[in-house]
């Protein structure tokens, strides 16, 4: 499995991001009284932004909406260990079918993050060997990239990979951040146990600010919750880099939720899709059954259980799905979402569901509003345009 490189040619490429818009505690621990949802939220539809706090999402979505969630839970994905004597430490991030887990080897800063090996150092070569707590080891065998040595297939000396990250790891963190948090911070309401032990070496970040009271309110006015799986292995870290082939899983149950949300917005069918338009597979104007997926993995976990009729079916297995303009979205209407670097190849899918001119518009709002980017910063909801018969419409239902 590998990902080939794809030029990023998004509508925010040009864009800088200072580094004091980086959110380097979670929000909770910013002031008395605040808690996961008071992050700031910036909505868009079209050309259209408003500003808003999270605690206020009960009142953008309607009754029918359907919430695409990721279940997956972060994993303590960060273990130290030695090379040819050397300090590393290890990011494990997808484990594969024959038992081999993707790794990518960091160098510690000294500040209790870690840096990419440095010019000279030694990153990734096959046979290198890498010493693990409690006896443990694990070989390099080969790039999962033929394009690039940052992530590589190894071999553990001990299959029980999650039980080394129960004993030993913790949670992956970068730089911009400033001190370690436990792993509880870094997983979200809708996590779940897997009894295999599988998860995300990195937060599905989306839903973070997602607290339990916010799901009761939003169930209570109908809002619905449509659960999938997508595994997501550790952030693509270099311009134009895709994400890799991940795990995922839809279950019937949400497959029917979708479709059926989007069969009552299209008068009784399922809408067909229009694959490579970028458009959304319906004419957006019937009340509710918006399908708005939380977060890129939800999008990608669901996209890669369309088919080109717009109809979503169980599936699980492993997805290789990018999501662009030219290939469009056939299910997904509104995205929830972080603020991604300008350099993120998620970009190009937020263009795919909302368009490149509206998340370049609501991208300079961020910036001038002083938005905070990241795990722990504020959230980004991308909208569909409305209609004067659509809000009637929503207005008179349920």
């Amino acid at each position: 499995m590998s990902a080939a490189r794809v030029p990023l040619d998004s509508g925010v490429s040009g864009l800088r991001v200072p580094g004091e818009l980086a959110a380097r505690v979670p929000v909770e621990q910013r002031g008395p009284g605040l808690d996961r949802d008071s992050v700031r939220l910036l909505v868009s539809r079209g050309s259209e932004v408003a500003h808003h706090t999270f605690r206020e999402l009960p009142g953008l979505l309607r009754a029918g909406d359907v919430l695409v969630v990721n279940t997956s839970p972060t994993l303590a994905a960060a273990v130290d260990g030695t090379a040819g004597g050397a300090r590393v430490v290890v990011h494990f991030s997808t484990r594969g079918d024959d038992g081999r887990w993707a790794v990518e080897l960091r160098e510690p800063d000294g500040r209790g993050t870690t840096r990419p090996p440095g010019p000279g150092a030694r990153g990734g070569s096959a046979g290198r060997e890498v010493r693990l707590p409690g006896g443990a080891r694990l070989v390099l065998e080969e790039p999962l990239s033929p394009e690039g040595d940052r992530l590589w297939w190894s071999r553990p000396s001990d299959p029980d990979v999650p039980g080394l990250l129960a004993r030993h790891g913790r949670p992956i963190r970068y730089s911009y951040t400033e001190r370690d948090q436990p792993l509880s911070a870094y997983r979200t309401v809708f996590a779940l146990p897997y009894g295999d032990g599988a998860g995300s070496a990195e937060m599905p970040s989306a839903a973070r600010p997602f607290t339990a009271r916010m799901v009761a309110e939003l169930v209570s006015r109908g809002v619905q919750f449509a659960p999938v799986t997508l595994h997501t292995g550790v952030a693509s870290a270099e311009a134009g880099e895709p994400p890799y082939p991940e795990r995922f899983a839809v279950p019937e149950a949400s497959a029917r939720l979708i479709n059926a949300a989007r069969s009552r917005r299209a008068g009784g069918r399922v809408p067909p899709g229009r694959a490579g338009s970028g458009e959304r597979a319906d004419g957006g104007d019937g009340p509710g059954g918006r399908v708005i997926a939380v977060g890129t993995t939800a999008v990608r976990a669901v996209e890669s259980a369309a088919g080109a009729d717009g109809v979503v079916r169980a599936r699980e297995g492993w997805t290789g799905l990018v999501v662009t303009p030219e290939r469009g979205v056939r299910v997904v209407e509104g995205l929830l979402t972080g603020l991604h670097e300008p350099g993120a190849s998620h970009l190009l899918m937020l263009e795919a569901v909302a368009g490149r001119a509206a998340v370049r518009r609501g991208y300079e709002e961020a910036l001038a509003g002083l938005y905070l980017w990241h795990e722990f910063g504020d959230a980004h909801l991308l909208l569909p345009e409305e209609t004067a018969h659509t809000e009637h419409c929503s207005s008179n239902y349920w």
